[in-house]
């Protein structure tokens, strides 16, 4: 394991790009926690997201992590030109002739996945909790670890992701292609979502519509993507203005999307494995 952290990390520190987007998006990933500090001009008026309550505990362990989530796109850039150069530069043809083996490489790229995710989620926390025990109206015990799941739900959901870019990175090569995928796949799903949704509510009244669609389970919730996107809910209904409008929030566990994120780990890690046992390059 040493010795492949120790390949990953010189190839990465001759690659300028892979080092300037890492330090711009823990950069970012950092200053984006500290949002709620910051009055924004909205319609006329200023709102300012910490007196909405969104440093509040347990509240707030659904505001970060879905806040930072935002980037895990940033984040993917540098997975994608990484894994990408390997093959766009020979180097992966070079470290096989070298005795690399293919398992080594899929090892060293989940390694090199692992690590930015443990350091994204454990930056993600410690802030959470310096921010909330600053922030919050209440510090008592009960609150403050009521909702920490979400920092759990927030490791599998980057970790998924990467993963995922990791196959696609492997089966297309260029980073060009891989996002062209990631987007059309993004479409497809929201598309099945949309039409799943519509057949589903389709001739209901309000109240049954929005009962449906806040409790039911969707076939297409168990997609990689949507499975990601459902282990941390938009929590906008949680300001306090939503709940002065009469907003209820509501939140079933997505134990369903968590097990399809950990199955689609699987998928991609082992279809990553296979496509490069069964390609020569």
């Amino acid at each position: 394991m040493i010795k492949l952290l120790k390949l990953e990390y010189y190839k990465n520190l001759n690659y300028r790009p892979f080092k300037v987007f890492t330090i711009l998006y823990f950069a970012i990933l950092i200053a984006l926690l500290f949002v709620g500090l910051v009055d924004f001009d909205v319609f006329g008026g200023t709102i300012n997201l910490k007196e909405q309550g969104i440093y509040n505990f347990p509240e707030i362990w659904n505001f970060t992590t879905w806040i930072v989530a935002l980037l895990k796109i940033f984040l993917g850039l540098i997975i994608v030109f990484s894994i990408s150069q390997e093959f766009s530069n020979r180097m992966f043809k070079q470290n096989t002739i070298d005795g690399l083996s293919r398992k080594e490489f899929i090892l060293s790229k989940l390694l090199t996945i692992s690590i930015f995710t443990i350091v994204s989620t454990a930056i993600v926390m410690g802030i959470t909790l310096l921010l909330g025990y600053q922030y919050s109206n209440t510090t008592e015990s009960t609150k403050v670890f009521a909702e920490m799941f979400f920092i759990g739900n927030y490791f599998v959901k980057l970790f998924t992701f990467f993963s995922f870019l990791l196959f696609l990175s492997i089966l297309l090569r260029k980073s060009v292609f891989v996002f062209l995928a990631l987007f059309v796949f993004w479409i497809g799903e929201a598309i099945l979502t949309t039409i799943e949704v519509f057949s589903k509510v389709k001739g209901m009244e309000g109240a049954k519509r929005n009962e449906i669609l806040q409790n039911d389970f969707f076939i297409t919730h168990l997609l990689p993507l949507e499975s990601m996107s459902s282990l941390i809910p938009n929590p906008m209904m949680r300001l306090n203005m939503a709940k002065m409008m009469g907003v209820q929030y509501q939140f079933h566990y997505p134990t369903e999307s968590l097990i399809a994120c950990l199955l689609w780990c699987v998928v991609f890690i082992l279809g990553s494995y296979w496509i490069l046992r069964k390609r020569d390059w």
